[in-house]
């Protein structure tokens, strides 16, 4: 099966962003515009795209579907991210066009919501999100989350989770490369795991391969320019 690199599309406000310790931070690429980075990822041969509504993931506003809506029309399959936590919003994003929604990690401190929501969602629709900081699950955005990795992944895969996002929260936006330990953590749970934070280069997401990852979410390193998106979409179709 071939590895899947996803190029992220992070909006604040309506511009594109990377995040910072300090939030969200504008960027300039593109002029600002995700509609503008879709079709510049379509152009490079980008099938999928991860976009994040950071406003619905740390301000709590309405969750952006007409940005799904915009990404999608660009022929992209979006994995739309952001603090989702309720069926409601799942169902919204879905409707607007998302092929899959990851489950924010805010959720995984009601066990009885989280089964619940993974019980009433198509599982090939929905991933876990596992935000991770030193082997513990946190959330950077809504909720007061810190829970033990192992134990929390039984309970989801008993549950039926269908897949995860594993994000190294400390590595997001920086190009210190990916947390491999805790990537192999968690694809040992035998779920289809897609990692996100740190990745930089090719050797990055030979990294991440290597260590059971179905796929890897590029940000920063897609839009500076530091990874030649195209060869990196070249070498996950033959990997």
């Amino acid at each position: 099966m071939a590895f899947s690199v996803l190029p992220a599309i992070d909006v604040a406000d309506g511009r594109l962003a990377v995040w910072s310790p300090e939030g969200a931070r504008p960027v300039e690429v593109f002029g600002g515009d995700p509609i503008s980075a879709a079709r510049a990822y379509v152009a490079t041969g980008a099938r999928w795209a991860h976009v994040v509504d950071m406003d619905h993931a740390f301000a709590h506003g309405p969750f952006r579907t007409d940005l799904i809506r915009a990404v999608a029309a660009e022929g992209l399959a979006v994995q739309a991210s952001g603090g989702i936590v309720d069926p409601a919003t799942v169902d919204a994003v879905l409707s607007a066009g998302a092929h899959r929604v990851v489950l924010a990690s805010a959720v995984l401190a009601d066990e009885a919501r989280t089964v619940s929501i993974l019980g009433a969602i198509p599982p090939a629709a929905l991933l876990v999100g596992l935000e991770c900081r030193d082997g513990r699950i946190v959330a950077r955005g809504r909720g007061d989350v810190d829970l033990e990795l192992a134990s929390t992944l039984g309970w989801l895969a008993t549950a039926g989770a269908s897949g995860f996002l594993v994000t190294a929260v400390t590595r997001v936006g920086s190009l210190a490369g990916p947390d491999v330990a805790t990537i192999r953590r968690v694809t040992r749970s035998g779920r289809p795991t897609i990692a996100a934070g740190g990745v930089s280069s090719l050797e990055d997401l030979r990294r991440v391969r290597s260590a059971g990852a179905v796929g890897a979410v590029v940000g920063r390193a897609a839009l500076d320019g530091h990874l030649d998106l195209a060869d990196a979409l070249a070498w996950g179709a033959r990997n």
